[in-house]
């Protein structure tokens, strides 16, 4: 998990709660999160459906935002790469690329991107005792 989860960053996070024990105030950062990269995630299949680099350029950056603050770094990272490959450019950033490679690349770093984001749900969905919405509604 640590590869996922910079510490140091979520710790800040964790810090602002007033109670350590209900975590309240992180709690509903991270579920905020959650919501936000779900929509965002869809916004990005269509957006990719519809080949807009310039608004996959954009949900990267605002998704990069969003999970950088937390310290999801592999979800950060992936995210930056759609960013730059909506931009035209390659994984740095730096280099121009074609259209056709930008949006090949686009949906190999948003596959790597939600399963990143997957793992690190769960393993906060377990750290704050939530469940995921969709597990709610399994018959048992």
């Amino acid at each position: 998990m640590k590869e996922h989860i910079d510490k140091a960053t979520f710790d800040q996070i964790l810090e602002m709660d007033d109670d350590p024990d209900e975590r309240d105030f992180s709690m509903g950062i991270v579920v905020g999160f959650f919501e936000q990269a779900e929509g965002t995630f869809k916004k990005m299949e269509k957006a990719l459906e519809k080949k807009d680099l310039k608004e996959l350029s954009s949900l990267g950056h605002f998704l990069k935002g969003s999970s950088a603050t937390l310290g999801l770094t592999k979800v950060k990272d992936a995210c930056e790469e759609i960013q730059n490959y909506g931009a035209g450019k390659d994984k740095t950033g730096t280099n121009p690329i074609t259209e056709e490679d930008s949006l090949k690349k686009i949906h190999e770093s948003l596959a790597t991107c939600q399963a990143d984001y997957e793992i690190v749900e769960k393993s906060l969905r377990k750290f704050f005792g939530v469940e995921n919405d969709s597990e709610k509604n399994v018959d048992k």
